[in-house]
């Protein structure tokens, strides 16, 4: 299925995977006064590093309409961008607190909350060309942080690029044939936090090697 370009994606109601349209629709019934829509990317127009999420979390970004807002993984990584000077002003959790990114943009591997934080394969495949044509937008872009497998899997597969080549684990830094530097991280969700999988030391390890790439 050919996927629309990304300025209408982010503006329509994008109906291409059923089972997302459904829920989507369905929170909207229930949560009338919340976003409830593909969520778009935020930050810098032209940056050298975006950061590559999974999803919307249900009552984080699927209530506040932009990336990692409102929900426990927002509050690391927004602390944490703040800490290394690629965001300025106070994070209150809502779109409108006039958070500012640097030479910084946030995205997500699927751009509509999926049932259970689970996209399927296909969901994944379908919104990765939106992902495939942002990135191709960015003329300055050096750097992507993928949070998680599938934010990795996903960046790997809209190029057409070997998974088995370049395997995910924390810290990991792949030089990818089209230019790009590919840096993993674990996803900084509740659960990842709160187990120790990711410390806040780690997290910040992570952003001193983007310091180095940049």
């Amino acid at each position: 299925m050919t996927a629309p370009k990304l300025h209408h994606y982010v503006e329509e109601d994008c109906q291409l995977c059923p089972r997302l349209t459904a829920f989507r629709h369905e929170n909207a019934e229930k949560f009338p006064d919340e976003f409830n829509k593909p969520v778009p990317s935020f930050g810098a127009d032209d940056p050298a590093l975006l950061i590559v999420g999974l999803a919307p979390g249900l009552k984080g970004a699927n209530f506040s309409g932009r990336p990692f807002t409102g929900d426990y993984a927002g509050d690391t990584l927004y602390h944490t961008l703040q800490k290394f000077g690629y965001a300025t002003g106070e994070y209150q959790k809502h779109k409108d607190d006039g958070l500012t990114l640097h030479n910084c943009r946030i995205t997500n591997a699927v751009r509509c909350v999926p049932p259970q934080n689970k996209p399927t394969g296909d969901e994944i495949k379908i919104c990765g060309e939106f992902l495939k044509d942002e990135i191709n937008s960015l003329n300055n872009l050096k750097v992507v942080l993928a949070l998680g497998g599938i934010a990795h899997n996903s960046f790997l597969r809209i190029f057409g690029i070997k998974l088995s080549a370049y395997k995910f684990g924390h810290g990991n830094l792949h030089e990818l044939p089209n230019g790009l530097t590919l840096l993993d991280s674990y996803h900084c969700s509740r659960y990842n936090v709160n187990t120790n999988r990711l410390t806040q030391e780690m997290f910040d390890d992570i952003f001193e090697i983007v310091k180095t790439l940049l």
